[in-house]
């Protein structure tokens, strides 16, 4: 029986002291660059403050829930190699590894927007979290695609095992 791979950063993290969210707090670790936690915390709470400003009818923490949601892959494609050939071969996604995929897509796609457009970034936090708010946006775009890949590799999913 194989032993499943857990890490202390599960135990470790706290939840973040204004919305008192897991969830923010490991969204603002990942935002993080060397070791720069109150800029990637002040840059996630600006971008919250535009939110706020922009949906009037929600709280900003239930727009930004909402967006991971929206984001989070039901499936992806593995390379699976079988009899010589590599098939890429649509499998389920786990919760952990869900969110942690949402997460990496919308500042990825922050990121890419960062270098084009020379804007602040907490204003290009909120504008992403938005259109993934409203089903849109590059981060939904890339969920699209991925699920898209799975539905055309579907006659591998024999392989899955």
């Amino acid at each position: 029986m194989a032993r499943k791979r857990f890490t202390k950063s599960k135990q470790q993290l706290t939840p973040d002291a204004r919305y008192n969210s897991e969830l923010v707090s490991k969204f603002i670790n990942c935002l993080m660059w060397d070791g720069k936690k109150s800029t990637a915390a002040s840059v996630f709470y600006g971008a919250m403050d535009i939110l706020e400003q922009q949906i009037k009818d929600q709280p900003p923490l239930d727009v930004f829930e909402t967006a991971v949601r929206n984001v989070k892959p039901n499936v992806e494609v593995r390379s699976k190699r079988v009899g010589g050939s590599n098939y890429q071969v649509p499998m389920q996604v786990n919760r952990r590894r869900q969110q942690s995929l949402a997460i990496r897509w919308i500042l990825t796609a922050v990121r890419d927007a960062r270098r084009k457009a020379g804007k602040p970034t907490a204003s290009i936090l909120a504008q992403e979290l938005a259109a993934a708010y409203r089903g849109e946006g590059a981060a939904v775009t890339t969920r699209t695609n991925v699920h898209r890949m799975a539905d055309a590799n579907k006659a591998f999913a024999h392989f899955a095992w």
